[in-house]
């Protein structure tokens, strides 16, 4: 009999080809064909008549064919069988391409029944190419609610449809039982067997939501239990406390004084210290909420305690700005402070690795490079992250384990709603800093189309006249990447010697040389450039206070977040700042998730929206985001069976933790993928 672990060339009609196919689908076991979810399902099941068919609108019916199906080949590569099929309300023609084989399944005189979209035209309504079945034949592709997947080269629906049932039935009685039987009775939830073949196979939507509910408490509950776990282990590493929590020698440093939310967070991260555990902690504020005067003072406390920290930034314009605010400040301390970038030169390079690894270097940053093998600390015990809202559990779990169990800290200026904050920061403790330092400006946000364009021109030439700066944000680098977008490259070109000839407009991309990227930064910030067109390399942390105006074109193309991002790089000085949304869209949508950035600076609530609008796959862009792969779970439509499996997780552990070996702690570990370095 087969295991649910055999691989799919055990299933007839599957060969070494259509499994290198499925392999890019990830799927390469049978069980890997059982969990792989439908996206989405068309109805099947209500029959119409020919009379009601509506143009573009999918429907079954059953019919007669009341003529021979002919086929006529029209040139190379294209054959048209056609014919006509009847009910008691009317006819329907019918056209199949490159189906000859059509002509001797339907035949004369015989009922079938069809599943197509009707066209409408001049002589009618039609049909091409419908799916049909004999009334005695099983329901496969009529007659049924059937599941849609997403598909690849060479891999259609039908046979995802006909591997998957053949999975179901191989495997009938293997599947394990994952939930305990107290956990589904209390809530209701139904059992595996039954919502693996539901799901694929439903005999009703109300079965099929059902079965639904089960799989999606399912991955919940197992995510929740693989956190508390992480947590758990966390918080039973001893970690010995330090002794010297005073940071007052830096604040009194500082020239200004520290909002409310800062000092709130920088007394949980002291109590963190003391507390003789390993702190893991996230401080989430918006765009400019002075997260960076906490993270200081962390570094100050592992300092004054002996220990060394690594401030990681997400990009190294991003690490040189830190160096260049932090280092003169840790400098007037007794502090040394060296940075570790991948634009610094080879004798450079050496120095600081050498800083690090004799412990002369007492705060080090840079980017991620930090943590790869050539770079050896000397008593590293604080780890920040910077900006890594991609910075998921595992990835945390694998730093943990390389860096010897350090203290660990990660901010970020991506406001998270509260859902999604459990999922993907549920084994931190949370600092939220909801106060802006005062000075910090709004920023008035319009969205404005094309025929705006010489009013925008005018209002960059007065903001300059002014004495400000101004950033203007690409979608595209270069011409042809996609031809509706403003790309930097023609862009900047057509400011400099058309638009603003007497400016200096200068250029940043992805695909530029470290070097030269810092280069155009440092003469941003200088102010020796007026106008700084750019692709979204300046979303993440520079600051250059003198910028008043950032001019988005192609704005529906960006998340509402990632707007928010970038409009924050705007308003860090004293004077008014604006943000300029170009859009010509005509989605409704589109211009009402624009509209919805124009009225409110608050990233929290648009955050919120976001989320709604597109989902946590597409929250964060294409970037690494550390959120786990849910099949099912929904983050903005599951909330509250995430409530309810994170409480019944709970209360599973506290009775006994799921045992090496078991489905439900293998289910764990291949969820949270570095499952050594989490649970070991």
């Amino acid at each position: 009999m087969p295991t649910l672990f055999d691989p799919v060339t055990t299933l007839s009609g599957i060969g070494r080809t259509r499994a290198e196919q499925l392999a890019g689908l990830g799927i390469r076991t049978l069980y890997d064909l059982i969990a792989y979810f439908p996206r989405d399902y068309e109805d099947r099941t209500q029959l119409s008549t020919i009379d009601h068919l509506e143009p573009d609108v999918p429907a079954c019916f059953e019919a007669m064919v009341i003529t021979e199906p002919r086929t006529s080949h029209i040139r190379r590569g294209l054959d048209l069988t056609k014919l006509t099929v009847a009910d008691h309300t009317g006819r329907l023609p019918l056209t199949f391409f490159n189906q000859s084989y059509v002509a001797d399944q339907l035949r004369y005189g015989e009922t079938y029944f069809f599943y197509g979209k009707p066209e409408g035209g001049l002589i009618g309504t039609q049909m091409a190419n419908p799916a049909f079945e004999r009334p005695d034949a099983p329901a496969v592709v009529t007659r049924r609610i059937l599941p849609v997947y997403s598909l690849t080269a060479g891999i259609t629906n039908r046979f995802l449809v006909r591997a998957v049932s053949q999975a179901l039935d191989a495997c009938r009685g293997t599947l394990p039982e994952i939930l305990p039987d107290s956990v589904r009775s209390r809530y209701g939830l139904c059992g595996a067997e039954f919502a693996y073949e539901t799901i694929h196979r439903p005999e009703s939507f109300a079965l099929l939501a059902e079965a639904r509910r089960r799989l999606v408490f399912e991955e919940f509950f197992i995510f929740s239990a693989g956190l508390a776990m992480v947590r758990a282990r966390r918080t039973q590493q001893p970690h010995a406390p330090y002794a010297n929590l005073d940071v007052r020698p830096l604040l009194d440093m500082l020239p200004f004084s520290l909002t409310g939310a800062q000092q709130r967070a920088i007394r949980e991260i002291l109590a963190d210290f003391a507390s003789g555990r390993p702190m893991n902690r996230l401080v989430q504020g918006d765009v400019g909420s002075g997260k960076t005067m906490i993270a200081a003072a962390a570094a100050y406390a592992a300092a004054a305690n002996g220990f060394q920290t690594a401030l990681m930034a997400p990009t190294e314009i991003l690490a040189e700005q830190h160096y260049q605010h932090l280092q003169p400040l840790f400098a007037g301390l007794g502090l040394e402070t060296v940075l570790l970038t991948g634009a610094m030169g080879a004798a450079a390079k050496r120095s600081a690795k050498a800083a690090i690894a004799d412990g002369t270097a007492q705060i080090v940053i840079g980017t991620h490079a930090l943590l790869t093998g050539d770079v050896t600390f000397a008593s590293l015990d604080l780890v920040i992250a910077d900006e890594q809202h991609r910075f998921g559990v595992a990835q945390r779990a694998a730093l943990s384990a390389k860096a010897g169990n350090p203290h660990l800290l990660v901010m970020s200026a991506t406001p998270i709603p509260r859902t999604l904050s459990l999922i993907l920061y549920g084994d931190l403790d949370v600092s939220v800093v909801d106060e802006l330092p005062p000075g910090r400006q709004t920023v008035d946000t319009f969205l404005v189309g094309e025929a705006m364009r010489p009013r925008i021109h005018a209002f960059i030439r007065r903001q300059v006249d002014e004495g400000h700066q101004v950033y203007i944000v690409c979608p595209a680098i270069e011409e042809g990447e996609e031809t509706s977008l403003k790309s930097a490259e023609a862009w900047a070109q057509t400011l400099q010697q058309v638009v603003f000839p007497d400016l200096q407009v200068g250029l940043l991309h992805g695909r530029m040389k470290s070097a030269e990227k810092e280069a155009v930064m440092g003469q941003f910030a200088a102010g020796n450039l007026q106008i700084l067109v750019s692709t979204t390399v300046i979303e993440v942390g520079v600051d250059v206070p003198n910028a008043t105006l950032i001019v988005i074109e192609n704005a529906e193309r960006f998340g509402l977040s990632q707007l928010h991002q970038l409009r924050g790089r705007v308003g860090r000085g004293s004077a008014k700042s604006f943000c300029v949304l170009f859009s010509d869209s005509h989605s409704q949508e589109t211009r009402a998730r624009l509209k919805a950035l124009c009225a409110t600076n608050d990233g929290f609530e648009i955050a919120r929206q976001d989320l709604a609008l597109r989902g946590p796959g597409d929250f964060f862009g294409q970037r690494q985001h550390g959120l786990p792969a849910f099949k099912v779970a929904s983050l903005t439509c599951d909330v509250k069976t995430l409530q309810n499996a994170q409480e019944a997780a709970a209360a599973f552990l506290a009775d006994a933790p799921p045992e090496e070996g078991s489905p439900l702690y293998a289910r764990i570990r291949a969820l949270f993928g570095s499952a050594e370095t989490a649970f070991n």
